[in-house]
C-alpha cells in the first residue's frame, strides 16, 4: 500500500502503483512513455531545487563564493556512496556530452594515437571523436558489428581491432564504450570491456549516460580510468547534473574544465601568477576546478541527496530503495517488451544469452517492411520513423522513441516505476495502429 504523502515525500510507494503518478508533474492527459531520454523527477525534489535557487537569489555573492562549494561536497558525498566511488572522484558537470568532451579534449595526442569508439555510440560522442582528428594527431578507430550479437562476440571485435591497430604500427590511446546503448536501448559488457583496455594498455572512458538510478555500478569495482553519467535521466535529479568520475590516478590528465574557468592551474611560466578571483580552498585541484565553471544555474546539483533519499521510499517483492526500482524497472521492461511484441506480432532485439536486456529498456521490431513501405529507400526509412515519433506525440499524446536500424523500424521502451503493465497494453495497440497507418501511405504523403 502507498501512504499517503507527508510533508511532500510518501513513506512507502510501492513501484509500478497508480499512486505513484501523484508525486510527478504530468499532466494528466500525457503517458510519459520515454524516461529515458531526458528523464523526470518529483515534487519534492522540485520543492529542493526552488528552495537551492531562492537562496542564491536571496543573497548571490554569499551563496556563489561561500555557501555552494560546502552545500555541492553533500551532493558530492551522497552519489560517491550509491556508485561506490572515492568523494574526491566524483565532481558534476552537466551532461554526459560535457563530461565526455571534457575528458576526450583534455587528453593530449601524439602522432599514431588512436581513438577507438563503438558502432552503436551516442551521436554527439562520435562526433566528439571525428573533431578531434580533424584538430588533433588523433586517430580514430571504429569497432564495427550489428546488433543482436553476444558480449563474447562485441569483446572480440574489440580485442581484433586493437590488434590490427598496433600491427599498423600506432598506438592504442583511449577507448570510449557506452554502459547502455542509448539507441537502440542496450546493455553492454562495459565491464568485459573495461578489463580489456587494462589488458592491452588503454584508457578506458565509460559513457554511462543511462547508468546512475537505472543498473548497479560499483566504480571501485570496475576501476574504469573515467566515467560519466547523468543522473537527470534515471536518479530523479533535475536536467541537468551528470557525475564525472576521475580516479585519483588520472586527475593530472583532466587540467581542465569545459569550458576553461578559473580553477585551472597553467603550466609553470615566467611572470605573475594568474589569479583566481574566487575564495581560496583547501580541497585538491581536481574537485577545485570543477566547484566553478563559468555562471550557470547549478541548482540541479543541489538535489542529488533529496533524490536519492526520494528513492529510498520505494519497495518492490521485499525490496526497497535503489534495489527495488532497479529491480522492478528490468522486471516491467521484459514484460513490456513481451506483451508490445506479442500484440504487433514481432521480436525483442536481444541475444541468445539475453544481456542486451538487462536493462530498463527493450526494442520492438515494428510491423512495417522496409521495400515495401519505404521502397527500400534508407532516407525515406527515416522520414516514417520520424512520422511515427511525431505523430504519437501530436495525436495520442505520448512519445515513443524510433529508430531505422539494420533496415528494420524499432521502438525503444523505456521501463519506469510510475508506469504499469496496462500503459504498454495501450503502448502496443497504439504502435499497430500508426503503423497501419504508415503501410496506407500516410506518413509519406506529401
Amino acid at each position: 500500500m502507498d501512504s499517503k504523502p507527508q510533508n511532500g515525500t510518501a513513506t512507502s510507494m510501492e513501484c509500478g502503483s497508480e499512486a505513484i503518478k501523484q508525486h510527478f508533474c504530468f499532466d494528466p492527459k500525457y503517458k510519459n512513455l520515454n524516461h529515458g531520454s531526458f528523464g523526470t523527477y518529483p515534487k519534492p525534489v522540485r520543492a529542493v531545487l526552488r528552495s537551492a535557487q531562492d537562496e542564491c537569489e536571496a543573497r548571490p555573492d554569499t551563496y556563489i563564493r561561500y555557501t555552494f562549494g560546502k552545500n555541492l561536497d553533500v551532493s558530492r558525498e551522497a552519489v560517491s556512496k550509491i556508485v561506490h566511488a572515492p568523494v574526491e572522484a566524483c565532481v558534476f558537470v552537466p551532461n554526459a556530452t560535457t563530461g565526455v568532451n571534457t575528458v576526450l579534449r583534455s587528453l593530449v595526442y601524439e602522432p599514431k594515437d588512436v581513438i577507438f569508439y563503438f558502432d552503436t555510440i551516442y551521436g554527439a560522442c562520435e562526433k566528439t571523436v571525428i573533431y578531434l582528428t580533424e584538430t588533433t594527431h588523433a586517430e580514430a578507430r571504429k569497432v564495427e558489428y550489428t546488433y543482436p550479437l553476444s558480449d563474447e562476440a562485441l569483446c572480440d571485435a574489440f580485442e581484433k581491432a586493437i590488434s590490427e591497430v598496433k600491427a599498423a604500427g600506432k598506438n592504442p590511446k583511449v577507448a570510449i564504450f557506452d554502459s547502455i546503448v542509448s539507441m537502440p536501448g542496450l546493455r553492454m559488457p562495459f565491464e568485459q570491456l573495461t578489463k580489456l583496455c587494462k589488458k592491452h594498455g588503454l584508457l578506458s572512458l565509460i559513457d554511462g549516460a543511462h547508468c546512475v538510478g537505472h543498473i548497479s555500478i560499483d566504480l571501485q569495482e570496475i576501476d574504469p580510468d573515467f566515467f560519466v553519467s547523468n543522473l537527470h535521466k534515471w536518479l530523479f535529479v533535475p536536467r541537468g547534473c551528470a557525475l564525472l568520475y576521475v580516479p585519483v590516478r588520472n586527475q593530472h590528465l583532466i587540467r581542465s574544465t569545459l569550458p576553461t574557468s578559473h580553477g585551472f592551474q597553467p603550466l609553470p611560466t615566467e611572470g605573475a601568477a594568474i589569479k583566481n578571483p574566487l575564495p581560496p580552498s583547501r580541497k585538491n585541484a581536481f574537485v577545485t576546478n570543477f566547484e566553478f565553471v563559468g555562471t550557470i544555474d547549478n541548482s540541479p546539483y543541489m538535489c542529488v541527496p533529496a533524490a536519492i533519499e526520494f528513492r529510498k521510499a520505494f519497495t518492490w517483492q521485499g525490496r526497497s530503495g535503489e534495489d527495488a526500482i532497479i529491480a522492478f524497472t528490468e522486471d516491467q521492461a521484459k514484460k513490456a517488451g513481451q506483451v508490445v511484441s506479442g500484440i504487433l506480432g514481432t521480436e525483442i532485439l536481444d541475444n541468445e544469452a539475453k544481456t542486451l536486456t538487462k536493462c530498463n529498456f527493450a526494442n520492438i521490431r515494428l510491423p512495417l517492411d522496409f521495400e515495401v513501405d519505404a521502397s527500400g529507400d534508407g532516407d525515406k526509412a527515416i522520414e516514417i520513423a520520424q512520422w511515427l515519433s511525431s505523430t504519437l506525440n501530436n495525436e495520442y499524446d505520448t512519445f515513443i522513441a524510433i529508430l531505422v536500424y539494420n533496415n528494420a523500424w524499432w521502438a525503444r521502451l523505456s521501463a519506469q516505476v510510475y508506469l504499469d503493465m496496462s500503459d504498454w497494453e495501450w503502448a502496443g495497440h497504439t504502435l499497430k495502429e500508426v503503423c497501419g497507418r504508415v503501410q496506407k501511405g500516410q506518413a509519406l504523403e506529401i
